[in-house]
């Protein structure tokens, strides 16, 4: 496959993956909690990257599209194992214990809670939450930027 094929397969599934949670946000009205807005941001790096990587083939845009690929990935399946209590995830979203708590400190923890937590699954599909499908997609989509780098390689070396 060519290089410039791959580096399209890839920039539009980052896009298709940053649309697809848009609409889940504002057509389906699950809004984010703080880690699913962590995982688009290496997706709108990695639709930038492929943009550059189509006007100026270089194998450093390959590599830096599966670096976002696979940092999105990796906030996905940290985001899906605390989901799933696997460990614990930022106390700024998600459910804190709260025993021992004086009453003023359990009102103020209860008044400056956030709304959305990361800890609770607000979607899931064949048994995977968003964070885990973001994840096995974008491992996916990592490899594909990686097949980029291959074929551009190959064709330097020919």
């Amino acid at each position: 496959m060519s290089y410039r094929l791959l580096v399209a397969a890839a920039t539009a599934g980052s896009a298709g993956l940053l649309v697809g949670a848009l609409l889940f946000q504002y057509v389906g009205g699950l809004p984010p909690c703080p880690m699913c807005i962590w995982q688009r941001w290496p997706h709108l790096a990695a639709i930038l990257i492929g943009v550059a990587a189509l006007a100026l083939p270089a194998r450093i845009w390959a590599v830096l599209g599966a670096i976002a690929a696979a940092a999105t990935a990796g906030i996905g399946a940290y985001h899906a194992g605390v989901e799933q209590g696997w460990w614990q995830g930022p106390t700024t979203c998600t459910a804190a214990p709260i025993g021992g708590l004086s009453t003023d400190q359990l009102l103020d923890h209860i008044l400056n809670a956030p709304v959305i937590r990361c800890d609770d699954i607000a979607w899931s599909f064949l048994g995977l939450s968003m964070p885990a499908w973001n994840a096995l997609l974008s491992l996916g989509l990592a490899g594909i930027w990686i097949a980029a780098f291959i074929a551009l390689s190959r064709r330097a070396g020919s």
